[in-house]
């Protein structure tokens, strides 16, 4: 063979090596899903989601008198110690009920990354470290919480007790609602909160007034929850793909393009995604240290070790007295998970609209999914506790394929738009 033939033939040889990289690299091929495939793609599919589960706790989650009534509370600024914050301020639907922003900011700055309640009627836990069990008892948090709403239960009751329609609807759904009227017993704002004038007032009153209160305030958030329960998302681009596919096409085309359909085939396998966002919510609903670094300034959150004991002192739990159900029900609780692996753990979010609620993780320490994806794909040392995730050495076009993956799950909530909006903005 001559020395030009040769040559020849060496260009023939890295002509096709390249283009063997470059197929390999765009993910584009052709072959169909195998069955294993199939299956893991399709326990993703949105019409896997079952019926709501009960709501442990809450005899009126399912009511839509509750809904209605949770409804227009969610709106209300007035349940803000300065009548500037609502519920829908830090949750707002335009941004699948986040906010957009890092940390949330109510009367103050926050401490956390606004979660999405979307789809969180699911989920037997709350916050990033899951130190609520119920929606419930969530929604009751932020109301005396100093930098969301800095209100007080006491002033939550005579909001409820001097609004007309309010009362009406609180008497429809938990019975008269009782006289509040006297300052001597009832005064205009008190709480067992940090706030020293707040809980000075509050020690005041008598046991049996805290308690009628208390219970007022209670079903406040069984309210607000009720309204929380129809937030369901809907099904997306991703899910009409599943929809096609399982009906017999192994290879659907058009719905999501080759990338898309390689940043599926990374999610459920190399990428190792699926691990923990799975199920039709995209999240198992645990807890878990991925060496995520805390906010500047900020110390490492110690995660889900600390919430374990304050779910389970909890007054509005569902073995307390606050709760409409037996104890003995209450099996999150009965059999929650503990040990030293749980140390800088946070909770797995839904990847359900994951495009439209950056920044992310629990302090919105990361500001794009690549950024996200990089930085699973690098698997850091942690600062507190073990990362659990593993190198990934993915390709830079890999971590460009899952993203484009991750957008064919943005859908509009499964609810009628009145929902969606401020009830006096729904009524138009």
């Amino acid at each position: 063979m001559s020395k030009a033939t040769r040559g020849m033939l060496a260009a023939v040889i890295l002509a096709l090596l390249a283009g063997v990289w470059w197929y390999a690299q765009s993910g584009m091929s052709s072959k169909a899903w195998t069955d294993l495939e199939i299956t893991l793609i399709r326990s993703l599919w949105i019409d896997n989601l079952p019926p709501l589960p009960r709501a442990k706790g809450n005899s009126v989650a399912d009511d839509l008198l509750a809904a209605e009534f949770g409804h227009r509370l969610f709106f209300d600024k007035r349940l803000s110690a300065n009548g500037q914050v609502s519920c829908a301020s830090c949750h707002r639907p335009e941004h699948s009920f986040t906010d957009g922003l890092e940390v949330a900011e109510g009367l103050n700055t926050g401490k956390r990354n606004t979660m999405s309640i979307v789809g969180t009627a699911y989920s037997p836990w709350l916050f990033w470290d899951g130190r609520k069990d119920s929606l419930w008892s969530q929604a009751l948090s932020p109301l005396e919480n100093p930098l969301e709403h800095g209100s007080s239960r006491m002033q939550l009751v005579h909001l409820v007790a001097q609004d007309e329609h309010y009362r009406a609807q609180y008497g429809k759904l938990f019975g008269p609602l009782g006289d509040f009227s006297d300052a001597s017993r009832f005064p205009t704002a008190a709480g067992p909160v940090d706030d020293k004038n707040l809980d000075e007032s509050w020690q005041s009153m008598a046991p049996e007034d805290q308690e009628a209160v208390t219970r007022v305030f209670v079903n406040i958030g069984k309210a607000i929850a009720a309204y929380e329960r129809l937030l369901i998302p809907g099904a997306a681009r991703f899910d009409h793909y599943v929809e096609e596919l399982v009906t017999g096409n192994r290879e659907p085309s058009e719905i999501l393009s080759k990338d898309e359909r390689a940043g599926l085939r990374l999610f459920i396998g190399k990428a190792q995604c699926i691990n923990c966002h799975n199920g039709p919510l995209l999240t198992n609903h645990e807890f878990h240290n991925t060496a995520v670094l805390s906010s500047p300034g900020s110390l490492p959150s110690k995660g889900r070790i600390k919430a374990v004991q304050a779910v389970l002192d909890d007054p509005f739990n569902c073995r307390g007295d606050f709760s409409d159900i037996n104890p003995r029900e209450c099996t999150e609780l009965r059999f929650i998970r503990t040990g030293d692996n749980l140390v800088g753990a946070h909770k797995t979010p839904s990847l359900r609209n994951t495009a439209k609620t950056a920044p992310y993780m629990h302090a919105g320490q990361l500001t794009t999914l690549e950024e996200v994806i990089d930085h699973y794909d690098r698997a850091p040392a942690a600062m507190v506790g073990h990362n659990e995730a593993k190198v990934l050495s993915l390709r830079r076009r890999e971590v460009k394929q899952i993203e484009a993956f991750l957008h064919t799950l943005t859908a509009p909530v499964a609810a009628d738009s009145k929902w969606l909006k401020a009830p006096d903005q729904a009524a138009d």
